[in-house]
């Protein structure tokens, strides 16, 4: 799940980014509406964590901004303004949550991830594949059965393979949904969480690599692998 948190108080928006990622998501930071609208034109997020009295370009018009969009992220809007009257324009506006400041960070991962599950291009809330059971609700992982112990950025991985399953996605792809913009993109961490989540996963593999294609969750208990 990838989040967009445009925030202009800088020590706020980094304090929600860092709970947020340790809830397993990966999130990026917009200080202004100008900056926001940029990574909204070259990044595609699930949720926006928007406040509404930004600097460049205004929280209200870049809420109208976002929802004109096809593909479209859901919006929190955050805000210090809290009276009925403004919870109702900021729905009005095309936000599909409102949470006022101060708030109750538990709500706001729960609000969030409530979003993503609203999201029209969202997938089923389990996900099956090859004896594997994921529930991103819930935060756990089956295989035949059997519970799995994965850190965060391992259930994230296997979360965007199983929904891209049966197609492949790149290191760069991965590095996109799981981590942040932040990350080098020459690192080799995503070598290294595939190489600890297969030996998590156990035999036989399921996760199969292709030379300059990328990974997938593919079936290899007949003997054969890519």
């Amino acid at each position: 799940m990838r989040i967009l948190v445009v925030e202009d108080a800088r020590a706020l928006a980094e304090v929600v980014a860092e709970g947020l990622r340790d809830q397993g998501m990966a999130v990026d930071i917009a200080h202004d509406g100008l900056a926001a609208a940029a990574r909204i034109d070259v990044h595609t997020y699930d949720v926006v964590v928007l406040d509404r009295d930004l600097p460049g370009i205004h929280g209200d018009a870049l809420c109208q901004m976002i929802t004109e969009r096809d593909d479209r992220a859901m919006v929190l809007m955050l805000t210090a303004a809290g009276e009925p009257g403004d919870r109702v324009s900021g729905l009005t506006l095309g936000a599909d949550d409102y949470l006022a400041k101060p708030f109750h960070f538990p709500e706001l991962v729960l609000r969030i991830r409530s979003l993503a599950r609203r999201k029209p291009t969202a997938r089923a809330r389990v996900l099956r594949a090859v004896g594997l059971e994921l529930d991103p609700v819930r935060r756990t992982v089956l295989r035949e059965g059997r519970p799995l112990d994965l850190s965060v950025k391992e259930f994230g991985v296997l979360e965007a393979l199983l929904r891209a399953s049966p197609g492949f996605l790149s290191a760069e792809q991965l590095l996109e949904q799981v981590w942040d913009e932040n990350t080098d993109p020459f690192t080799n961490t995503v070598t290294v969480t595939i190489g600890r989540l297969r030996r998590k996963l156990g035999d036989p593999p399921v996760i199969t690599t292709t030379t300059g294609v990328g990974y997938r969750i593919a079936d290899t208990s007949d003997g054969t692998r890519t």
